[in-house]
């Protein structure tokens, strides 16, 4: 119920519109009709809610995250180099806020889940295909992962095409080439549908890079903007992990996988391998 307090606050604003008959609202342009309108609980259980809302939310900020690298890769490629750090920048900001997401999840407990884990089916994170383009962006590339989307040819394309396009960390190596750093031709022409090994001439590169900071300010920057995003995303996936055994313990997970024991595997695997090692031998 509004109070006189309040009811006089909002008369005072004599420019607030009131009448949308026929113009936009505020649920208009976010559409959110059909987006308040998609948790479908599969279950009568209070916090199938909960689990529901909190996988839609990540996928809308993994949605920004793609849009923001994408964005960046095309800024580097144009030597932009500037422009980019803003877009690497966002990232890094949403990282944080879908590593929080866990927290919220983590509420819920074993019992609770073992109430409408069943209705999931086969249905499982490991299947979100947004998080699949941002480990090909991030040049993290299985070709067994791409069989799970052939149900659908327009989604699948769309992966493949991500699959064999070049992803961040590609791009930065060729800004490396382009200040003219020495680096390897092999890596240079590699083929980028396949996971990016570390090589000796990109860790000389970045090398000089840390040691000569003046003179490579630019690309130093970009380091250190990689750097953040990979070290948000172990932070992920590892809060990822500690709920995942919170809740189902090492329970196979519904999509098939060994759960807590893959999710430990990736753990080690590093995007940007040089920017790693150079930090022992500055």
């Amino acid at each position: 119920m509004m109070t006189d307090s309040s009811n006089k606050t909002f008369q005072s604003e004599k420019g607030i519109h009131t009448d949308f008959r026929e113009k936009m609202t505020y649920g208009d342009y976010l559409q959110l009709e059909p987006l308040l309108s998609s948790q479908r609980r599969l279950s009568s259980h209070h916090d199938e809610m909960l689990f529901i809302i909190i996988h839609q939310v990540s996928e809308l900020w993994l949605k920004l995250i793609i849009h923001e690298m994408q964005a960046a890769i095309e800024k580097i490629q144009a030597n932009e180099l500037q422009a980019s750090y803003k877009m690497l920048a966002r990232v890094s900001k949403i990282q944080s806020q879908i590593i929080q997401a866990w927290d919220v999840l983590s509420t819920l407990t074993p019992a609770e889940y073992m109430e409408f884990r069943d209705k999931l089916g086969n249905a499982s994170g490991f299947q979100s295909y947004q998080y699949r383009l941002v480990e090909f962006v991030l040049g993290y590339k299985t070709p067994f992962i791409l069989k799970i989307y052939q149900k659908d040819k327009e989604l699948h394309q769309i992966l493949t095409d991500a699959y064999h396009a070049p992803g961040l960390y590609d791009v930065a190596i060729q800004a490396l080439d382009k200040a003219g750093l020495p680096i390897d031709k092999a890596v240079l022409e590699r083929d980028i549908s396949e996971t990016y090994q570390k090589n000796a001439s990109v860790e000389q590169a970045w090398l000089q890079v840390y040691q000569n900071v003046d003179r490579y300010w630019d690309l130093y920057q970009l380091a250190e903007k990689l750097v953040d995003i990979e070290d948000w995303f172990q932070q992920w996936r590892f809060r990822h992990m500690k709920t995942v055994e919170r809740i189902i313990g090492h329970k196979t997970g519904t999509g098939g996988s060994s759960g807590v024991s893959y999710l430990k595997k990736v753990l080690d695997h590093y995007f940007f391998p040089e920017l790693w090692e150079i930090r022992t031998k500055l």
